[in-house]
């Protein structure tokens, strides 16, 4: 009895096995410098931004902008956002978003400043503004990974109850740091090298993020669940742990910019980190993170936090209406969706 011959083996070629060589390599190496350049041209373009209104603001109030001193108010102020920014980045990369870090922030920095927590000195007003930080993104996380409850809806709620709880906290008044060594962070001569410690700070939270985001295996799976999580689970990754993590990962961000808007203000406030949220996830969309997942970038996000936060300074020096900052604000947030859009058509087609 003879044996069915194979397609290879009468020397045709098999479809299948054809059409994988043929396009596969073809097909993985173009998206990908593609993907690098515009990553490259999105950076660029935001430093470009950045120095155009550097020049603005050297032109416009050049004795008051170019200042050392405004120079380093602009980087603190960035600082205590731009590390919430981080923890929006990667939430937003996999697929989510985060409506709370505001309220998180604000109370995290009011449980930090009650009388009883100041008693602990610098390492319980510390320690205290992580924990709730931590808590608040766990209850977060846990609602969104577990309980399956749409990420607006649950980071809503958050943001209502921890407002509220802030408040009851407070009982509307602020609430003044006394601990020395905690407000004297915030004075110039605890400066490094002209570098005020809360930059440093930002800087550091910066670097661990661009490391986890780009060379763990963390960051790759955040990619991955944001790209398509129902692939992501079938390549073995725990999509819902992921989650849980993403938004612990969020809260530690909060719980560290509250301590330092602590330094910063010398005190806890229940209208601390009021519209952070829209900040965060601004700063994070105009640096090129899609807001609908699978993509980040850390670097992005932090320039998109020093053009918000040096656009708001010039609008200050030149006594300009916050309105229009606030169109500002919009009209960038527009355009950037805009060349998201557009850049996202290109790459697919």
């Amino acid at each position: 009895m003879t044996q069915p011959v194979s397609p290879t083996q009468q020397g045709r070629p098999d479809k299948g096995a054809a059409a994988a060589p043929a396009s596969g390599p073809r097909k993985k190496d173009g998206p990908a410098r593609g993907g690098g350049l515009r990553l490259d041209v999105r950076s660029l373009s935001l430093l470009g931004v950045l120095a155009a209104l550097v020049v603005v603001g050297g032109f416009t109030e050049p004795d008051a902008f170019l200042d050392t001193g405004n120079l380093q108010l602009i980087l603190t102020q960035s600082s205590v956002i731009g590390v919430v920014t981080v923890g929006m980045t990667f939430v937003i990369t996999s697929g989510g978003i985060d409506l709370s870090v505001g309220a998180m922030v604000a109370l995290a920095s009011v449980w930090a400043t009650t009388v009883a927590t100041q008693e602990y000195g610098f390492a319980g007003i510390l320690f205290t503004a992580v924990i709730v930080g931590l808590g608040a993104g766990l209850v977060n996380g846990l609602l969104i990974a577990y309980g399956r409850m749409v990420p607006f809806i649950a980071t809503l709620a958050m943001l209502a109850s921890a407002r509220g709880l802030a408040l009851q906290i407070t009982d509307g008044r602020t609430q003044i740091v006394t601990v020395k060594s905690v407000l004297d962070l915030g004075l110039p001569g605890s400066y490094v090298l002209g570098i005020p410690p809360l930059v440093m700070m930002f800087a550091a939270v910066t670097v661990v993020g661009w490391l986890v985001l780009n060379r763990t295996t963390f960051g790759r799976r955040t990619v991955a669940v944001g790209g398509n999580a129902e692939a992501a689970r079938l390549a073995g990754i725990d999509v819902r742990r992921q989650r849980l993590y993403l938004y612990l990962l969020s809260g530690l961000c909060c719980g560290i910019a509250a301590f330092m808007l602590i330094i910063l203000s010398g005190s806890g406030q229940n209208t601390n980190g009021n519209l952070y949220e829209l900040d965060a996830i601004a700063a994070a969309i105009i640096g090129g993170t899609l807001l609908s997942g699978g993509r980040g970038t850390i670097v992005g996000s932090v320039l998109g936090v020093l053009v918000f936060t040096t656009i708001t300074n010039i609008f200050a020096l030149n006594n300009l209406q916050s309105d229009v900052q606030q169109i500002a604000k919009g009209a960038i947030i527009v355009a950037a969706v805009l060349v998201q859009r557009r850049t996202s058509a290109h790459g697919e087609t």
